[in-house]
């Protein structure tokens, strides 16, 4: 088992990381030397073009894709050298996800949708307990197709924290969604960062925003254009695009 993150440990760190993807007789370089540090309690925004490599440094961050050359590590727990099976426990111990799309199971309740994540947690919250935290504890017993696009995503929020994960992954979470609605689920991760200390990584290409950020990663055709601190953050209910 490994150890909770401290303060002092980066909780990833990234050395030359590259991916190369082979489409046919086409090579594609989607990272290109990523080196990287991310901290416990952190809200990061990934900000990029589509093409930029975004989403393939947060799945190789999640284990749920290795990189061709580098290395990464969770704490002190090198990904880039572990199996399958390894990379697997990572995910279910460590990791929650949030996609664009909600991907949840539609036959199934909102408590029923993060309660199949609660039953293989090693210390999970209760389902009621994870929909109260992002504003949905009235609507336990519906399901998929009675809420809104962003009440069903808050649901993929709370069944992505119910597992207390020590990392939260967003892959462009307010994609399908208008900005209003958007901004309630950026508000929905703000709170989860701040009360439980997940570090958060929140991919976007929409620039407005990283200004909720603790630091802003922007990345081009695979490499780290900039990283920049945010001196003071925006709240989530102020942002606007």
């Amino acid at each position: 088992m490994m150890n909770p993150p401290t303060d002092a440990q980066p909780v990833f760190t990234a050395e030359g990381l590259t991916k190369t993807y082979h489409m046919g007789e086409v090579e594609v370089q989607a990272l290109r030397g990523i080196d990287l540090e991310l901290h416990a309690g952190e809200l990061i925004v990934l900000l990029g073009p589509s093409g930029s490599g975004k989403s393939t440094l947060l799945n190789i961050l999640g284990g749920l894709d290795v990189p061709t050359g580098g290395r990464v590590w969770y704490l002190d727990h090198e990904l880039s050298g572990a199996d399958e099976s390894e990379l697997t426990r990572f995910r279910r111990e460590h990791v929650g996800f949030v996609f664009q799309f909600y991907n949840l199971i539609p036959s199934l309740t909102a408590r029923e949708n993060v309660a199949a994540v609660t039953e293989i947690a090693a210390a999970p919250m209760t389902p009621e307990a994870a929909l109260e935290l992002v504003g949905l504890g009235n609507r336990l017993d519906h399901f998929p197709a009675q809420l809104s696009g962003g009440e069903q995503q808050r649901v993929a929020i709370a069944r992505a924290v119910a597992k207390n994960p020590a990392v939260l992954l967003c892959d462009e979470p307010t994609g399908a969604l208008d900005s209003t609605t958007g901004v309630r689920v950026l508000e929905v991760l703000e709170q989860v960062n701040r009360e439980l200390g997940t570090l958060t990584v929140l991919i976007t290409h929409n620039a407005g925003i990283a200004a909720m950020a603790d630091r802003v990663i922007r990345l081009s055709d695979g490499t780290i254009a900039e990283i920049r601190a945010n001196a003071t953050k925006t709240p989530a209910r102020e942002l606007s695009w």
